[in-house]
């Protein structure tokens, strides 16, 4: 079986106050990420610490914009906000990224658990 090319990414973003990203990075995980990794191609999430907030990004891989947007429920650029969203985030974001993927290059090897350890 030949696995099928991602040609759109999703890209999310949110920011959480410092002490509170621990917390926002279990919950968006338990409750954001693991649904979209049975419907996406693939998922990648990413946080950056800085001194007064952390951000978050998800970027989600898609078949098609058609295959995107059956996730969605219509608009592939329209948002659903985790129930806790509010308690957690700095601003609830009005929109994400859409991206086609022009070309891409190497291979990425998934970690045992979904989340990466120290490099």
């Amino acid at each position: 079986m030949v696995p099928i090319k991602p040609t759109i990414a999703r890209i999310w973003r949110g920011r959480t106050l410092p002490e509170n990203a621990d917390a926002y990075e279990i919950y968006n995980y338990e409750a954001g990420i693991k649904p979209l990794i049975d419907k996406a191609l693939g998922v990648q999430t990413f946080r950056e610490d800085t001194p007064t907030y952390s951000e978050f990004m998800t970027i989600s891989y898609w078949e098609s914009v058609e295959a995107m947007a059956a996730f969605t429920g219509g608009d592939p650029k329209s948002i659903h906000h985790l129930d806790r969203d509010k308690e957690f985030l700095i601003e609830l974001p009005a929109g994400v990224q859409v991206l086609s993927i022009r070309s891409s290059h190497g291979t990425l090897r998934p970690q045992e658990g979904g989340k990466s350890g120290d490099a």
